[in-house]
């Protein structure tokens, strides 16, 4: 027993381990032993059900030290990111509340103790013991990434060449063609470099629509006083010139491929609108509205700032406000978090806490050389390869859409489900962002044709796993959406959370693969999307600054251009649900089934592992009973009555009663009945001639009053009707109509 909880293992797997360990006589007795031992759902040892005495002293509360040099640092460390008071070298990273970020942070650490661990080796090794196996020494460590070649163009350039530009192979006259896009020339050029594969997505879809633009992020800032503004402003742009993501442009016209521009100086002007006896907000808003506004990508910097003052704003002693729009080709949601923190650190005179700022040509370089493109292509293809059709729950397979009709709904889970979350996924070694991605696949199992078991979604990846030193800090745009693929049919859940982790761990090691690649690698053929939905787990812990320089975040909107989206926020605590839809699908009842989703898959998994993904009722009784409200009991037709006598019955008792109503026509049931009674006359002189006793008339007609005239009207005249879909092909069409001899 005492070797089973050392190892932690299963305790069928541990029957070699004993036989190559214990006597021969020994060996019948330990087995038995296992056999009886108390497990857990997911198989292993339940150590608070064991019948010893001193089962306690092995537990986690008090714990097995860690064991030499690497341990030790790792359990120091672990500790002061987890706020734990002592790890052991049993303790999992996810157990104990790790999470993608913290894992960044970890690596980080490491660094400066000379130690080197890959991302994604913590994810496959997350217990303490294991992943200090993956550690090495950084001057022992071999790095297969390529250096970053260094920036080539000197300072006050006066003309750039193409040897300058190490990452790109432009002509002369296409880089004077970038540099007459810049204020100052040549000489304001700090760098050109190409986009990283997201931006790349994220261009395309800005020029392919010509008004707004979904990837514009606005977020409004309330100041107490026109001088907390100026003040923040003038601390933004310290934060821009010390980034040079944040003094970039694109510039793709007559250009092989878009590249970015890395400005010397790009100064951000602060717009003013006048005041307003109306609502400042609802101006500011109307103002930045990315559904109508853009900004000019071929300039630095990508960001755009309103600012207003609101002086019927609470007592009447005021505020200004500040909208800032943010594009997605300069931060993601972890940069734009990093830069309010130096903002906030510049105001307040901490600059000493800042630490020295990392270009985004790194990153760009690590996501072009980390891996070779036939690696990528050989794991998609093995992932997606016999994936045939889109995942489109509802239908839904518009993904080029510009957010005009989407709707958002926000719902934090109850106290209760999220610590059942937590609970659940501590159990099985997982972290709770796995847990929930397997929710939220099993929702769009139900809600998607053809696909009862295997689906494909995709999910916002971190993108810093692999992006080197410095990462946990760096700016730019470092997320990348890549494709998932779950297989929510027959497993049992409490295999299927394990497997998901699984898939999200190898998933990271292709975090900078274009998403595109992976898409050309299904068996989905262009033009239709793979996947239209999208999963984003975001770690959002609550703000702690405050005091005279607060900000306060009066507004903020996110967007993308899929039809139906899930963004879960966890802040440590708790988990809330915003969840963004077309409006005809209602994303507030959308919200309460990812709820209840949620709550059947921890309840099986905490009392009914084994329990099959494609048993679980998600269903919940609000949605139970306005399904039934859709199947009312059957009416009592008499047994042997025929549909067009019903009509006329119908017609004789109320001639008035509106029978079908189509746009702005409305026919009653007297009309109905006359003009189906026309149509009747004219089929039975058309099929005067036929031998056939039921004969097939078939009907090609769009849904329309007319097709429920013409459809009375054969059953009338003594025929069957055919009716026929005019999207269906012209050969599909033929067959049919011969098939049934249709006249």
């Amino acid at each position: 027993a005492y070797v089973v909880l050392l190892e932690d293992q299963q305790p069928e797997a541990l029957k070699p381990w004993l036989a190559q360990r214990l006597p021969e006589h020994m060996l019948p007795a330990a087995i038995l032993a296992l056999a009886a031992l108390p497990l857990t759902t997911n198989g292993k040892l339940d150590r608070r059900a064991l019948p010893l005495p001193d089962a306690q002293a092995l537990s986690r509360q008090d714990f097995v030290p860690p064991q030499g040099d690497t341990e030790t640092t790792l359990a120091t460390l672990w500790a002061e990111l987890l706020r734990q008071p002592q790890v052991g070298r049993l303790d999992q990273f996810f157990d104990l509340g790790g999470h993608s970020l913290l894992a960044i942070s970890l690596v980080e650490r490491l660094r400066q103790h000379g130690l080197v661990l890959e991302v994604s080796a913590l994810f496959s090794h997350p217990q303490l013991a294991d992943m200090a196996l993956q550690v090495q020494r950084a001057d022992q460590a071999v790095d297969a990434m390529p250096p970053v070649p260094p920036v080539g163009i000197p300072d006050q350039a006066q003309a750039i060449t193409p040897a300058m530009l190490p990452m790109l192979d432009l002509t002369f006259a296409q880089i004077d063609t970038i540099v007459a896009q810049v204020d100052g020339g040549a000489a304001n050029v700090q760098d050109i470099y190409p986009l990283a594969p997201l931006q790349q997505g994220i261009l395309f879809h800005h020029l392919l629509h010509q008004q707004g633009d979904v990837y514009l992020s606005p977020v409004v800032l309330g100041f107490a006083d026109q001088a907390q503004l100026d003040s923040f402003s003038a601390a933004l742009q310290q934060v821009i010139h010390r980034h040079d993501i944040l003094r970039t442009s694109v510039a793709w016209q007559g250009l092989p491929e878009p590249v970015q521009v890395v400005w010397r100086s790009a100064p951000l002007a602060i717009e003013q609108l006048p005041p307003t006896d109306a609502s400042a907000l609802a101006q500011l808003l109307d103002a930045v509205d990315a559904r109508r506004h853009r900004i000019d990508l071929r300039r630095a910097p990508m960001l755009r700032a309103v600012a207003q003052p609101d002086p019927a704003y609470a007592d009447g002693t005021g505020r200004w406000l500040l909208a800032l729009c943010v594009h997605h080709l300069t931060l993601d949601h972890s940069s734009l978090e990093i830069v309010l923190q130096e903002v906030h650190a510049l105001r307040d005179g901490q600059t000493a806490l800042l630490r020295p700022p990392l270009p985004f040509r790194n990153q760009v370089w690590r996501a072009h050389e980390s891996m070779p493109v036939a690696a990528h292509e050989a794991f998609f293809q093995a992932q997606l390869g016999d994936v045939q059709q889109p995942t489109a729950p509802f239908d839904l397979l518009d993904v080029q859409g510009d957010a005009r009709g989407v709707r958002e709904a926000r719902l934090p889970l109850p106290a209760a489900l999220s610590a059942a979350v937590r609970t659940q996924a501590r159990a099985a070694g997982v972290s709770p962002a796995s847990l929930l991605h397997l929710a939220w696949g099993l929702l769009l199992a139900r809600t998607s044709p053809g696909h009862d078991h295997a689906i494909v979604f995709g999910t916002v990846l971190f993108g810093r796993m692999r992006a080197g030193a410095g990462a946990d800090r760096a700016l730019g745009l470092f997320i990348n959406t890549l494709p998932l693929r779950l297989d929510v049919g027959q497993p049992g859940v409490a295999d299927a959370l394990r497997a998901t982790h699984q898939r999200l761990a190898a998933l990271l090691h292709h975090e900078h693969a274009p998403l595109a690649l992976a898409q050309r690698c299904s068996g989905v053929a262009a033009p239709a999307p793979l996947f239209t939905t999208l999963f984003n787990y975001r770690y959002t812990p609550a703000a702690a600054h405050d005091g005279p320089q607060a900000i306060d975040m009066v507004w903020g909107e996110e967007r993308t251009g899929y039809p139906l989206a899930l963004a879960v926020d966890d802040d440590g605590q708790g988990f809330s649900l915003a969840l963004q839809a077309v409006a005809t699908l209602a994303p507030e009842r959308l919200a309460r089934l990812v709820q209840h989703t949620l709550q059947q898959l921890v309840r099986a998994l905490a009392h009914a592992p084994a329990t099959p993904c494609a048993a679980l009722d998600l269903l919940d009784a609000d949605e139970l009973t306005r399904l039934a409200s859709f199947n009312p009991p059957p009416l009592a037709y008499p047994r042997h009555a025929l549909l067009h006598g019903l009509v006329r019955q119908q017609v004789r008792a109320t001639p008035d009663a509106l029978a079908v109503v189509d746009g702005e026509l409305q026919l009653s049931y007297a009309e109905l009945d006359v003009r189906s009674d026309a149509l009747a006359q004219r089929i039975v002189a058309a099929l005067a001639g036929c031998a056939v006793p039921e004969p097939v008339v078939a009907v090609a007609l769009p849904r329309s009053a007319d097709t429920v005239v013409a459809l009375l009207a054969i059953l009338k005249a003594g025929a069957v009707y055919l009716p026929l879909d005019l999207a269906y092909p012209a050969q599909r069409l033929q067959y049919l109509l011969d098939d049934a001899g249709a006249q």
